[in-house]
């Protein structure tokens, strides 16, 4: 493509009042030798844009570097096509708005960003978007439950096609066994009975869904548009090309063969809340140690919940579960007494009005933790407990069952464990810390990270906990309802609606080329160049997405619709072989270069911030609309993901005399906040490789810093860069200055 640019300078916002706006112009048209340079009070007004458009219709201007505001805001406002280069040059919420205006710091910032745009734009070409073959819209369900049911009529609703996986020989899942649903329409104190033909006949009769019942999924291979799965189903075996995935296989009740301290296996009497359900939709409640009448019951809450030594979470479920199996007894016979030991009760919403529906029936609440439950010498049960209000000791009347409320346990998280990467014979350990995939028999996914999709905290396949609900780490596959987390029906119902418009944007998104999530709309993908590839594996082991595989000889193998485009094989590459035709090493390296470096008699030290864009640079933004200062001497770029940081932007920055490196990324951990898993992991992993590149240049490892923040930790970003500005300081200068 051959580059005709245009600069745009907005003197708004204040901009104009606080740079020389000359100044800042010669940079383009005399240091750059850009042919147009315009200035306007408000490019974002529809003047502003006009002038520009004029420029690309009238003088063939096909790439413009539009020195304004932030590129978090107006992106719709300052989009000329795809077939444009836009580069933003941030000079308001960065500069002018954080620095003193009229400085010769601030002056010196905006122009070292003008520069670093101006490069960034020259070398850009705009994305070709990635175009498969035989691509399919059609969505796959895993699972015929509520969440499955939910998600297929959903998604058939919006004109495509699904095809539901079932594995029991009838849909419904769960709700085959419910006697009556927790109420969900004014007044919220009557319980309602479900309707499970009407869903089931929707479903089945729909003519855009195709259901397999008594199915597995045998095995899913290839990627979002071009997912083939094997459905194994009476004996026999159908292939089936998808576009995304809906995994609704819901959750089981938590074993209770080890609540024994709770009484269960050592009375019959003691069963849980599913075995009650059960016997209520049946029409046969009896005490199953001798068959007779229950005149009275008790529940435990929790049983094996919100326990270090069970299930650490609040299965959210349970409370409103035995509120509703309280009033079964209660409108059976208003005088039976029932008991219920809780350490807290979660009845949010309108489950709050069932609550207290249950205090004017009679039910007797006891907070407190139970501390036994034993035969009374009659046949009968007594529940003890410590009362937590009071710390007296509180006992049940003789009760003829109870009933403990067990946690859910998401499907995930059953089956056995495995490492993700098991390096072969003669290779050395990854060095990507190994994730722990569950394989649970659920999709069976022919990726070389594993079967299943991995797991967060406590085995539920969650993504994004803030940012990304339904999204997996697999592209293009979404849990939903009690698989993903523990949830009640209505907010299941909710889940498996979300999901689906997830899939279905998916495959839309995918069929276009562009990315689903988070750069969402993204039309670069990863381009290798393959004959300088060691086969050394970097990228394949730590790609998060699994969007990388391996040929026989150990080439990359990529698949493009898998990918986020965070870069993070790009940072991995040793050879520097992967880029992106808008990112690359070598587009940063030459940004980096083009910083000016003043003398070491200046006393004007350089820092270079890689921002991690999802929360680093969004925080860099707040700090200049809250009008908090920071030290001048910072040089910000943004990066994908800190993951996508190749070390030799390191060794760029310090041989070109700049003092100090600051690495901005977002956190990590069991609840991370990284939007692309490892990102910010993996660059502090490859943190440990910079002091061999400092040890190299005879540097101290103190000029390169890396810190952990989300976009709500602005108000402590000007400290964090002011003492590491000091910090470097009290090094000196860079030796490296003026080479």
């Amino acid at each position: 493509m051959e580059k005709k640019i245009g600069a745009y300078i907005c003197t708004g916002c204040g901009i104009g009042e606080a740079l020389d706006i000359e100044a800042l112009s010669k940079v383009a048209t005399t240091e750059y030798k850009i042919p147009i340079c315009r200035r306007h009070a408000m490019l974002c007004s529809a003047e502003g844009t006009a002038l520009i458009r004029a420029d690309m219709e009238a003088e063939g201007v096909n790439t413009a570097v539009i020195a304004a505001c932030s590129p978090r805001v107006m992106a719709d406002v300052f989009d000329f096509g795809c077939d444009k280069v836009v580069e933003r040059v941030n000079l308001r919420e960065q500069v002018v708005w954080a620095h003193p205006a009229g400085d010769e710091d601030t002056q010196m910032l905006a122009e070292d960003q003008l520069r670093m745009g101006i490069v960034k734009a020259r070398e850009m070409v705009p994305p070709e978007p990635f175009q498969g073959e035989n691509l399919s819209k059609r969505i796959l369900v895993v699972g015929g439950g509520l969440a499955g049911l939910t998600a297929a009529k959903e998604t058939a609703s919006a004109g495509y096609e699904v095809v539901l996986v079932e594995k029991a020989d009838a849909l419904g899942g769960y709700l085959r066994n419910v006697y009556k649903l927790p109420p969900s329409s004014p007044p919220y104190e009557s319980l309602e009975t479900p309707d499970l033909d009407g869903p089931v006949k929707a479903v089945v009769e729909h003519p855009k869904i195709k259901v397999y019942t008594g199915a597995t999924v045998r095995k899913i291979s290839g990627a979002p548009c071009m997912f083939d799965a094997k459905i194994g189903a009476n004996g026999s075996e159908v292939e089936e090309r998808v576009g995304a995935v809906v995994l609704a296989t819901g959750s089981v009740p938590y074993d209770p063969t080890r609540l024994e301290d709770l009484g269960y296996g050592k009375s019959a009497d003691v069963i849980t809340a599913d075995q009650l359900e059960v016997m209520f939709k049946e029409g046969n409640v009896k005490r199953p140690s001798n068959g007779g009448p229950v005149d009275a019951v008790a529940f435990i809450l929790c049983a094996g919940s919100r326990d270090p030594k069970h299930l650490p979470y609040c299965s959210a479920a349970c409370c409103v579960e035995s509120l509703k199996q309280a009033k079964y007894f209660k409108e059976a016979n208003p005088e039976t007494p029932v008991y219920i030991f809780y350490k807290d009760i979660r009845a949010h919403g309108t489950y709050e009005l069932l609550y207290k529906q249950l205090q004017k029936d009679g039910v007797i609440f006891v907070r407190g933790t139970v501390t036994g439950v034993d035969d009374d010498g009659t046949g009968g049960l007594v529940v003890s407990a410590e009362d937590q209000l009071t710390g007296a000791p509180v006992v049940s009347e003789s009760v003829g069952l109870v009933v403990l409320a067990t946690g859910m346990v998401s499907t995930a998280a059953l089956g056995k464990s495995f490492k993700a990467v098991t390096p072969k014979e003669g290779e050395d350990e990854p060095e990507v810390p190994e994730d722990t995939i569950l394989a649970s028999n659920l999709l069976n996914l022919d990726y070389r990270q594993g079967p299943e999709i991995p797991a967060l905290k406590y085995g539920f396949p969650d993504s994004h906990f803030i940012c990304f609900p339904y999204e997996s780490r697999r592209t293009g596959i979404y849990p939903a309802g009690t698989v993903r987390a523990p949830m009640d029906y209505a907010r299941a119902v909710e889940d498996a609606t979300g999901a689906a418009l997830k899939a279905i944007q998916c495959v839309e998104m995918s069929a276009q080329g562009k990315a689903v999530h988070p750069r969402a709309g993204d039309l670069s993908y990863p381009e290798f160049f393959m004959q300088r590839c060691t086969q050394c594996k970097r990228c394949t082991e730590e790609c998060p997405f699994g969007a990388i595989d391996e040929d026989e000889k150990g080439n990359p193998l990529p698949n493009p619709t898998r990918c986020r485009r965070c870069g993070v094989c790009m940072g991995a590459c040793p050879e520097r072989i992967i880029s992106f035709k808008n990112y690359s090493v070598g587009m940063v390296g030459n940004m980096i270069k083009n910083i000016e470096v003043p003398e070491e008699d200046e006393e004007k030290p350089r820092i270079l911030v890689l921002a991690c864009e999802n929360d680093a640079y969004p925080a860099l933004d707040m700090v200049g609309i809250h009008r908090l200062t920071y030290n001048p001497w910072v040089r910000v770029i943004p990066v994908r993901c800190l993951g996508s940081m190749n070390l030799i932007w390191i060794a760029d920055a310090l041989s070109k005399g700049i003092d100090g490196v600051l690495l901005l990324g977002c956190r990590y951990g069991d609840d991370y906040q990284c939007h692309f898993i490892k990102g910010s992991e993996l660059a502090n992993i490859r943190m440990t490789k910079i002091k061999e590149t400092l040890d190299r240049l005879v540097l101290e490892s103190d000029r390169v810093r890396l810190e952990q923040i989300s976009i709500a930790d602005y108000p402590q970003l000007p400290k964090i860069l002011d003492e590491f500005a000091d910090n470097l300081a009290n090094l000196g200068p860079n030796p490296y200055k003026g080479f």
